[in-house]
């Protein structure tokens, strides 16, 4: 009662902002919220700020962006949510920038000094105490270590952890509040949203976790020469502190600087796309959050990402099923997206499989029809997002963040080179990959691998299938028939001898795999 009392007071608090800037719209989408629908419109009445006539979109990142850095954060996540506020929307909610006004620097270096338990002056030889970028969570302040290497420093700013924790809470009570009261709204997965988001959230928050992201990118590319991590200075790292080396080079988005330092643009767009595919496809472990000002090139042409507070993980089952499903767009093969989107479980048993192969051939022909370089696969992403209510699919919250890191990175595309596509370019090592890790012989070899993982299950099954019959053969536990109990034990005597032929076939198979 305590929690309902006050987030449904900080809710009416919401309110008030978002019809404030005429943005009142987001709770027509929840039925069942007449009373709070009633108080919006009556608040929306009485008075709005300038600028009525700007898209719906803009209003809401504009009351979003006064409620604070958490829905600041919240709004960027719902750019990626087209099914549920629609295509205009979620592109005006991408706009949100994460930039606050920085707090003081002599906050910053008492931070830093309680972290690393040190002096500042034993930390860093200069520290510079204009921060070179404020966001919702967090500042950067340049320095140079005793030791003359240049270091970027991260900041955590005060009283972040529990300003987040309070919202977080009202996220998670009003996502619950939805579940409850709208049963068919529960396939959207609501409360798993706001705990992808949570966990993201609180990632950022500790900035170790933040430096371990860091070396784990670093150790992918160590064998690629066209991007480059910068390397962790551990010994200035805690969980509020993160000290990085520092990096030089020219915002990717500069496409006029980069012509002018001599850089091909055209080969960097490569780059960025042979990237992307590899952090995706080969290792599952991307950088979620590479809008422009993450991303530099040095001066030999190499691409310096920053900022490594968000990142994304999928398992290998997720990235077969996004191979197929984007080869199977790509190829106009619909039958095919269809067949993926069930064996993933992502569809229903129940549904017609024609029926949604159709709604696929309606999202994908219009988007792939187009010419090349206008393809935008995080485009029809969005539109695929759109016919889940239809087919009763479930939101996937791991494909949120990917799908949101498509729709920058088409972004950053498009600047550097409008008339070549990423997914064009990044084609061909989308195919190799499929024929190494989903053609017949990787079929095979997986195949020996799931067999294997049978026969070390195996044993282990057998040992509760003998517990199982003891437990029900044991005269103090179930009482059964004298002759059902002795059945059962002559059965598990014999369970050695008759599965014999299984453990032959289980093992000559896994030796045929083997060799082919």
């Amino acid at each position: 009662m305590i929690r309902a009392f006050r987030n449904t007071g900080r809710l009416i608090g919401i309110v008030r902002i978002l019809a404030r800037h005429d943005a009142l719209f987001p709770l027509e989408a929840v039925p069942g919220l007449p009373a709070l629908r009633w108080f919006g419109r009556l608040l929306g009445r009485i008075g709005r700020k300038r600028g009525r006539q700007q898209r719906p979109g803009l209003r809401l990142a504009a009351a979003l962006q006064e409620m604070g850095p958490s829905f600041i954060k919240l709004g960027q996540t719902l750019a990626t949510r087209s099914d549920l506020l629609g295509e205009d929307i979620a592109a005006d909610l991408s706009t949100l920038q994460d930039r606050l006004p920085p707090f003081s620097s002599a906050r910053a270096r008492a931070t830093i000094e309680a972290e690393l338990e040190r002096p500042l002056a034993e930390l860093f030889a200069s520290f510079d105490d204009r921060p070179v970028a404020a966001a919702s969570i967090s500042q950067v302040h340049f320095a140079e270590t005793a030791e003359g290497e240049k270091v970027a420093v991260k900041v955590l700013r005060p009283g972040i952890e529990a300003a987040f924790a309070r919202d977080l809470d009202l996220f998670d009570w009003i996502a619950e509040t939805v579940e409850r009261v709208q049963p068919q709204l529960r396939r959207l997965k609501p409360r798993a949203v706001v705990a992808t988001f949570a966990a993201t959230v609180r990632a950022e928050m500790d900035l170790r976790l933040e430096a371990a992201a860091a070396a784990e990118l670093s150790d992918n590319f160590a064998d690629y020469d066209g991007f480059r991590v910068p390397q962790v200075d551990w010994q200035r790292t805690a969980r509020r502190v993160l000290t990085l080396e520092r990096i030089d080079g020219i915002r990717i988005d500069n496409v006029a600087a980069l012509k002018e330092a001599g850089h091909d643009t055209d080969q960097l767009l490569r780059q960025s796309a042979e990237v992307f595919f590899l952090q995706v496809f080969r290792d599952g472990f991307f950088h979620a959050d590479m809008h422009p000002g993450n991303m530099f090139v040095d001066a030999e042409s190499v691409l310096r990402p920053v900022d490594f507070g968000i990142m994304g993980r999928l398992d290998v089952k997720t990235r077969y099923f996004l191979a197929d499903m984007l080869l199977g767009f790509l190829n106009g093969d619909y039958r095919r997206v269809a067949e993926v989107h069930f064996q993933a479980g992502y569809v229903p048993a129940d549904q017609s499989i024609d029926d949604f192969m159709q709604a696929c051939r309606a999202i994908g022909q219009p988007i792939l029809g187009r010419p090349v370089h206008e393809i935008s696969v995080a485009r029809l992403l969005a539109q695929l997002f759109q016919v889940t209510e239809t087919f009763a699919m479930e939101t996937q919250p791991q494909l949120l963040l990917l799908q949101k890191t498509m729709l920058v990175a088409e972004g950053v595309g498009r600047t550097l080179n409008p008339t070549l596509n990423m997914w064009e370019l990044a084609r061909p090592l989308i195919e190799d990959w499929m024929r190494a890790h989903r053609g017949p012989e990787a079929r095979i070899r997986q195949a020996a691998l799931d067999i294997g993982q049978v026969l070390e299950r195996l044993p282990a099954l057998l040992g509760q299938i003998e517990r199982a019959a003891d437990r029900l053969a044991d005269p103090v536990g179930v009482k059964l028939h004298p002759d059902t109990a002795e059945a059962l034990l002559r059965r598990r005597r014999n369970g050695a001898v008759a599965l014999w032929p299984l453990w032959l076939g289980l093992l000559l198979v896994s030796v045929a795999a083997v060799l082919y």
